[in-house]
């Protein structure tokens, strides 16, 4: 199999790592300032994230590779509400240009079952580029009022 796709899958591997790392940070934030339903949510993609690393250290493996444990990038902290969802909306941009170029990348490699992969994990990541769109769209329109509505259970 062509190193180029393990390549590929580490490089993804290592953009959900950064993800998870920056989404149950968010989670624990959130929660502790009671922004229970937003922090809910995020967790909830945190863990969707955690499927995505695992099942792309699986096709790595199967293709002989070493899976990377390494994040790209650090998270930060501290953030306010708005700043943390323009990072979320950023980082799933950033996972939907990678995973459109690999799948490309993949099928040139004649490695259709990685393309499929990257497919499968790029639906799933617009959906979470949906959320955090509307979210920080909302925040932006209508501030207080709006955040309000994200705290308790």
């Amino acid at each position: 199999m062509s190193q180029k796709v393990i390549d590929l899958l580490n490089e993804a591997r290592s953009r959900e790592l950064t993800a998870i790392s920056q989404y149950m940070s968010q989670h624990y934030e959130l929660e502790d300032r009671d922004f229970g339903k937003l922090a809910s949510k995020i967790k909830e993609i945190a863990i969707a994230e955690m499927k995505h690393a695992e099942k792309l250290a699986e096709r790595i493996l199967f293709l002989h590779g070493e899976p990377t444990s390494k994040p790209d990038a650090t998270f930060k902290k501290g953030q306010e509400i708005p700043q943390m969802l323009a990072m979320d909306v950023a980082l799933e941009q950033q996972a939907i240009q990678i995973y459109n170029e690999a799948a490309v990348a993949c099928s040139a490699e004649k490695d259709q079952k990685s393309k499929g992969l990257f497919e499968e994990l790029l639906g799933e990541e617009e959906g979470h580029l949906d959320f955090f769109e509307n979210i920080k769209n909302h925040a932006d329109k209508l501030g207080a009022a709006y955040l309000a509505t994200l705290t308790g259970k």
